[in-house]
């Protein structure tokens, strides 16, 4: 064994050493697949490059063939059935070719590459694409784009292998879902309890501005009962009066403003035209007529319904007592709200909108219910948290509850509440965030600002959806 790798060590030298010319006959013939593996790597490099960034051009295509404001999502909102989208398609491919440099004419284009030094070398029609198809479709609120892509690079140094071109295709999807259609049904509690004051700053300085206070009945009260005199005339010396004169914000007066800034808001989010349309609703104007009022018929002019709350106003009653304090009954309320509502849509049109009750109380109940009340009764008085199965009976239609609970404060100084409220104090946000539909519930508390939380809750319900790709 030793001898014969002598013997093939001694040869190799003499090859090595031969200077006839075989040896370089033999690298002549090396140097074509040693050229052509140094070609494959540089073409193949360019390929990949190529496809890096079609398909960069792809993802971006689809992505703004539906865009929020883009034509095609605008004509795919509009659209009453199912199916493609023409405009996004359309728009897909156009912007696809004008991102690859390929322009929107033949189909074929350059390739710039970076030479020595960094340098720029274009060669004329060096990629062609072969095929674009972009297909976009609606589906309920999915807006789906896909858009599909081939394109050849002529090679460089695979020709002197005889590969002429190196194929790259792909794909890019995207899906948007559409902002829902929305009708959003307020119902705004305007009884008695909503004219307590609205901060525990205000708590105190009402009762300080009640002290002396002979004629309203309600000395060292936190509330402004809206009082007015039997001849129908106002009585200036009511706690409501009292609050107004001494600049102490109650309630009720903070919600009317924080629905002007929700209608603002409702505006400036809306995406397509009569996206959101809404109506509003108190628990009555006087303690006389206790019923469901619609202040602002459901429509899609906002306006109106900024006008038709700006004035709404706590519940008046003619005397301290009146009817034993029975105004607050969110069995009827919600019931009759109820009756208000059409059958719910899916959203996906202004035909077909979601439905949503948008209801801002303190969430204590105050009527005549001798019977089911979760409560000790006073004879036939319930005073209660709110009885949920009456939420239970919108959700099961399908409609959606959104529930800003205004913290019920504690009010120590007050007999009544001491007797009857704070034995249940605990359970009245619990019952409230069980009444709202899942996620849909917001707490203002003392600290915070009714119209802030409103705009938040709102922003919850109508969330702009994300864009995947």
């Amino acid at each position: 064994m030793v001898r014969r790798q002598g013997v093939t060590v001694r040869i190799l030298k003499k090859l090595f050493a031969d200077r006839t010319g075989n040896f370089a006959i033999m690298g002549a013939i090396a140097i074509v697949p040693i050229l052509g593996a140094a070609g494959m790597a540089v073409d193949f490099s360019r390929a990949m490059d190529l496809k890096s960034r079609l398909q960069s051009a792809a993802d971006a295509a689809v992505l703004g063939s539906i865009a929020e404001r883009s034509a095609g999502v605008a004509q795919a909102v509009g659209m009453t059935m199912d199916g493609p989208v023409p405009l996004s398609e359309a728009e897909a491919e156009a912007f696809f070719k004008a991102q690859s440099g390929s322009g929107s004419g033949s189909g074929s284009g350059s390739v710039k590459e970076e030479g020595v030094g960094g340098e720029k070398i274009e060669s004329e029609e060096e990629m062609k694409l072969e095929l674009v198809k972009a297909s976009v479709t609606k589906n309920g609120k999915d807006i789906n784009a896909k858009l599909t892509y081939q394109a050849t690079l002529k090679t460089s140094f695979l020709r002197i292998l005889g590969k002429q071109s190196i194929t790259v295709s792909g794909t890019a999807t995207a899906v948007f879902q559409s902002q829902s259609f929305m009708d959003f049904y307020m119902l705004l509690d305007n009884t008695p309890s909503m004219g307590v004051a609205a901060t525990p700053a205000d708590v105190d300085k009402m009762i300080a501005a009640t002290k002396n206070v002979s004629d309203s009945g309600s000395r060292n009260c936190a509330f402004a009962c809206h009082i007015v005199a039997e001849n129908g005339t106002v009585n200036p010396n009511s706690n409501y009066f009292v609050a107004k004169g001494a600049g102490i914000a109650i309630r009720i007066d903070v919600v009317a403003k924080a629905v002007k800034a929700l209608t603002d808001e409702a505006e400036r989010q809306q995406s397509y035209s009569n996206q959101f349309r809404m109506a509003a609703y108190t628990f009555g104007e006087k303690a006389q007529d206790v019923k469901l009022l619609k202040v602002a018929e459901l429509t899609a002019d906002l306006s109106k319904v900024r006008t038709g709350t700006q004035d709404i106003k706590l519940m008046s009653i003619p005397y301290q007592g009146y009817n034993n304090d029975q105004q607050t009954s969110f069995d009827n309320a919600l019931t009759k709200i109820n009756a208000e509502i059409s059958a719910p849509g899916n959203g996906t049109t202004s035909a077909n909108p979601e439905k949503v009750v948008f209801f801002v109380s303190d969430g204590v109940g105050d009527s005549n219910k001798p019977k089911n009340c979760t409560k000790k009764l006073t004879g036939t008085r319930c005073q209660e948290p709110i009885d949920i199965s009456y939420c239970k009976t919108l959700k099961d239609r399908g409609i959606k509850i959104a529930v800003l609970y205004t913290t019920y404060l504690p009010l120590p100084n007050n007999s009544w509440y001491n007797s009857w409220i704070k034995p249940f104090q605990s359970e009245i946000g619990t019952r409230m965030e069980a009444c709202a539909s899942p996620g849909f519930y917001f707490e203002v508390s003392p600290t915070e600002g009714i119209e802030k939380a409103m705009k938040a809750l709102f922003n919850k319900v109508v969330r702009t959806p994300r864009l995947t790709s």
